[in-house]
């Protein structure tokens, strides 16, 4: 994490919002993540994002788990509250600090190792129960902390750093959602700033689980077989006190084309990404016909991106369970525990 303090000078043409407060109020730390690294991308969007729904920052929660897609949270909005939970565990923390109090605005960062590996459980469960919160996987095909091994994202045929080929079927976060019945499901490209906030703004405002992939590339694991300056060489020819990789300045890669239509991405490595945006009308109410339309371009070797499946009728996991309107945090220690006579009378009525 970092504790670096941006610089306090506001520009005096920032545009407060409806609160008084700028673009500046709803940043962070300095980041820590490479130059050039599609995570920072997805920071400012959320920044935009928060800022244009003028959300009080006193009333937001951020929680992450482990990985560098994790330290996201401490790069937006700093007078949040935020909690930084174990690796793959914060579909957990997030749900009960829900179910104690439903009055917060929840966003749960992650990365496709920290969500589909050893979280995918915790975040089924908390998509099957559908707890209202905005959690957005920040997917780059690799374990970014631990030198780059393929994550479970990560497609067929796609070569490591050191040029190996991935031989196992990807898991898609997407049609896993759709599966299991998320009730909001999207989309989209860490570049494309233009398509990104107004999916985060629509998934913020979801009443329900809204589940955001977003493609985010990893620019530092490109360094070759040969290279005197690469880690490995480094390891075998002098004493490691740390394990460093030499990360080289990337430019952030950008992407705008219209809806309906198709665009190739290249990457920092060369490979080329394929999106297709959905176009105006596209029906993302329709579960069936949903998952067909992206196998169908899936097929196609394209990635779709939008707003791709939508809900608005199911209920939160608080309509779910009937709680109670008041949140937990502020009820008295008499109204929580009512007394051992309240509590027979429960059992009571489960004989």
């Amino acid at each position: 994490m970092s504790y670096i303090k941006k610089p306090v000078a506001r520009h005096p043409s920032l545009k407060p919002n409806t609160l008084g407060l700028t673009l500046r109020d709803y940043e962070g730390a300095m980041s820590t993540l490479c130059a050039g690294c599609g995570h920072d991308s997805i920071t400012a969007a959320i920044v935009r994002a928060l800022y244009e729904l003028d959300t009080p920052p006193h009333m937001l929660a951020k929680l992450s788990g482990i990985g560098c897609s994790s330290k996201t949270p401490t790069y937006f909005v700093s007078g949040s509250h935020g909690f930084n939970s174990a690796h793959g565990r914060m579909p957990a923390i997030a749900t009960g600090a829900s179910a104690a109090n439903r009055e917060l605005t929840y966003i749960g960062v992650s990365g496709d190792g920290d969500s589909l590996s050893i979280g995918l459980g915790q975040m089924v469960h908390a998509i099957r129960r559908n707890v209202k919160m905005l959690y957005v996987i920040e997917n780059n095909g690799v374990y970014g902390l631990t030198k780059g091994q393929f994550s479970a994202s990560a497609d067929v045929g796609s070569k490591s750093k050191k040029g190996e080929a991935n031989t196992q079927a990807p898991l898609d976060p997407v049609m896993l959602a759709l599966d299991i019945g998320a009730t909001f499901v999207a989309r989209s490209f860490s570049g494309d700033k233009a398509q990104l906030v107004p999916i985060l703004k629509a998934g913020l405002r979801h009443d329900g689980f809204a589940l955001v992939d977003v493609i985010s590339p990893c620019v530092t694991f490109n360094d070759h077989e040969g290279s005197t300056k690469s880690y490995k060489h480094t390891r075998k020819h002098q004493l490691p006190i740390l394990e460093a990789d030499f990360v080289p300045f990337a430019a952030e890669i950008t992407a705008d084309y219209p809806e309906g239509a198709a665009h190739s991405v290249k990457m920092h490595d060369g490979s080329m990404v394929r999106f297709r945006k959905v176009a105006a009308d596209y029906d993302p109410t329709d579960r069936a016909n949903v998952a067909s339309y992206l196998r169908e371009h899936q097929r196609a070797g394209e990635v779709p991106t939008g707003l791709l499946y939508l809900d608005e009728s199911s209920e939160d996991m608080h309509r779910a369970a009937k709680t109670v309107k008041t949140p937990l945090t502020r009820l008295t220690h008499e109204e929580l525990c009512p007394g051992n006579a309240a509590l027979r009378k429960l059992q009571e009525a489960f004989r």
